[in-house]
């Protein structure tokens, strides 16, 4: 475009300005259409969705009604039923595991006494095994599974621990590697070594941390032992070395390593 025309639109667009030429005179109608086009759009798009919410005005008033009764239930379920379900379950769980905590620390027939009765409940309150069932879907029903397990596990109930554990899903750093180690111990009882050996990988695997983590790969690296795979066992045995120096599964390693060896 010549610098003469650029001056003339310039001038043209300063307010006030009246076109003179021919070609100001066109430019400013072709202007004034395009802007008379683009507000006889805004006119019929609005037009349009006036006549759209006029002629579904009921059912989308319905559909937005629908969304927040949902809602509203949603939330009426969480306060009246879903909460008042989980301190039930928290409560009723206080006694078996009160009776968890004491075979811990027991011994002999004293310990397997109390772990029967955390599994089968006293004093009028629901064992593990009931809370499992009763309060299934809360947080204290999923937690009763780990413990029914590893009290099975304690008794010599193997199959049984390996259910309730196999059951077990909670996201936890330390109780999710204990629960699938666990499920590796009851295979070891049940002379099913190989299955062991993936529980126990599965457990170091699951997440790393300072406790779980070298402790199930001690417990892979003695399975693959003795089923004479030394490879998989100086995998594991040199990951404890390397990550975890400061364990106390890094003091034990040493003659594991040199049985790996000679396999």
């Amino acid at each position: 475009m010549p610098p003469e025309q650029n001056t003339i639109m310039a001038t043209y667009k300063k307010r006030g300005y009246k076109p003179n030429t021919k070609a100001e005179r066109e430019e400013k109608l072709e202007n004034e259409s395009t802007t008379a086009e683009v507000f006889n759009t805004l006119d019929e798009g609005a037009s349009s969705t006036e006549q759209f919410l006029s002629k579904y005005q009921k059912p989308i008033f319905g559909v937005i009604i629908a969304i927040a009764v949902v809602i509203l239930a949603f939330l009426g379920y969480q306060k009246f039923v879903q909460e008042p379900y989980e301190e039930e379950a928290a409560n009723e769980m206080n006694q078996a595991q009160q009776y968890f905590d004491s075979a811990i620390q027991a011994s002999g027939s004293e310990q397997d006494s109390l772990f029967v009765r955390s599994l089968e409940g006293g004093n009028g309150k629901f064992g593990f095994e009931d809370i499992t069932t009763n309060y299934s879907g809360t947080k204290a029903g999923e937690l009763a599974k780990y413990y029914a397990g590893i009290s099975h596990l304690n008794l010599g109930n193997y199959k049984e621990a390996i259910d309730y554990l196999d059951g077990f899903n909670v996201d936890d750093e330390i109780l999710t590697p204990l629960a699938k180690g666990s499920i590796g111990d009851a295979f070891l009882q049940l002379d099913q070594p190989e299955e062991a050996l993936g529980y126990f990988e599965q457990a170091a695997n699951m997440r790393t941390n300072e406790f779980t983590t070298p402790k199930f790969l001690l417990k892979a690296a003695i399975t693959a032992i003795n089923l004479n795979d030394g490879d998989t066992a100086k995998e594991h045995l040199n990951r404890i070395k390397d990550e975890f120096p400061n364990s106390e599964e890094a003091g034990k390693i040493d003659v594991y390593l040199g049985q790996a060896e000679v396999l």
